[in-house]
């Protein structure tokens, strides 16, 4: 008899073998002698790890410090990301070392297009997020709980080790909010600086700020999803909230991280002009005219299929209204071929770096500079 295969299954098995368009580069896993990790995946969590952001309580009840909710969870319990468990008063990481999804990116695809262009970057997850966006295009895995996944058994030293042997110069935390793995993430990262990769990381800002300033110690690059300008609109779309987001943009800026943001609009949700012209300026103020803002097309997912993709005309109106208000580095994204996918000087105007989906080829930037005009372009540009 033939065993059925969810959808899910079969994508976290595809895990094994990751490609970009310019290539199709195969994951290369090489077992490390000195570490014992499962090549293949398995179902269920494999390792743990006590946190160090929680406050106990009476009762054995415990308070999660890691995110703005502040769970307070109940022996035997878990916290409203489902990857975090109290287990007598003490309160665990279920997705330490094993995440549900590996492959082999283009950096582009993060998307961090200030950051070592045309360059591959380790990516993983883990099953989890501490939101539930209704437009999520990796709901699978970012609604379900570790035991639940099929997971590899891949501590910090083998995550480094694939990276290197798949000729990454970044290692990606992105999929789901990797806030839920910041202790994995923390010593992946730390690891990573040793061996002079970049750490970086795809996220939704809605986290604390004493667990964001110890990522940021060994995080390189961080690509935010601002999802939308309002209150209501966070409420409604991701169950979350926005002003915890706009304190961590702001202290990523403090923390000199290099920082992108990502603006999907959705049809009737979040696409009144006047609302993203508010939140250009806010951009250009609070944190610069220089920070790289993506706007990226939404297609019919998950809770919201009822919904037509997002016009290219709404796209090309937002692009122009965020360079009007003085932003310097503006995209549009999830419309391949499309002219705002490229680089471009904001002094003079050149062509910086050419974009067609995944093949990117740099024209005119020499060290982190414009090669017309000498313009500095805010970015990383080598290791």
């Amino acid at each position: 008899m033939k065993k059925t295969v969810t959808r899910r299954e079969f994508l976290s098995q595809c895990g094994r073998c990751a490609f970009y368009l310019a290539g199709f580069k195969a994951l290369e896993w090489i077992p490390l002698a000195s570490e014992s990790h499962a090549q293949g995946l398995e179902k269920g969590f494999l390792g743990r790890k006590v946190s160090p952001y929680f406050t106990a309580l009476s009762d054995g009840r415990i308070r999660c410090e890691l995110c703005p909710r502040l769970c307070q969870v109940e022996k035997g319990k878990r916290g409203y990301c489902r990857v975090r468990e109290n287990i007598d008063g003490q309160y665990y990481s279920l997705v330490y070392g094993n995440p549900c999804s590996v492959h082999v990116d283009p950096i582009e695809k993060k998307p961090l297009y200030h950051v070592l262009p045309g360059t591959l970057s380790f990516s993983l997850a883990t099953a989890g997020c501490n939101l539930n966006c209704k437009f999520c295009q990796n709901w699978e895995i970012s609604q379900a709980r570790p035991d639940d996944t099929l997971n590899y058994d891949l501590p910090p030293q083998a995550v480094v080790e694939g990276a290197r042997r798949n000729q990454c110069q970044s290692i990606a935390s992105t999929y789901v909010e990797p806030t839920i793995f910041i202790e994995y993430m923390l010593e992946i990262g730390q690891l990573a600086r040793e061996q002079k990769i970049l750490k970086v990381i795809h996220s939704n800002g809605f986290i604390n700020a004493t667990p964001l300033q110890d990522l940021c110690k060994y995080l390189d690059a961080a690509c935010i999803d601002l999802k939308g300008f309002t209150e209501d609109y966070y409420t409604d779309l991701t169950e979350g909230s926005l002003s915890p987001v706009l304190a961590t943009l702001k202290r990523l800026k403090d923390s000199k991280v290099h920082t992108e943001l990502v603006n999907l609009i959705v049809p009737g949700k979040n696409d009144d002009m006047e609302q993203i012209r508010a939140m250009c300026r806010w951009i250009k103020t609070e944190l610069s005219p220089d920070v790289p803002l993506h706007f990226t097309r939404f297609y019919p997912l998950y809770k919201l299929k009822s919904l037509q993709p997002t016009p290219v005309a709404t796209l090309e109106a937002a692009w122009k209204t965020a360079l009007d208000e003085g932003l310097h580095f503006v995209y549009i994204g999830n419309v391949p071929g499309h002219d705002a996918e490229h680089t471009q000087c904001p002094q003079c105007k050149t062509r910086l770096i050419e974009r067609t989906g995944y093949k990117v080829q740099v024209l005119q930037l020499q060290d982190g500079k414009c090669g017309k005009c000498g313009q500095a372009i805010p970015g990383i540009w080598k290791v």
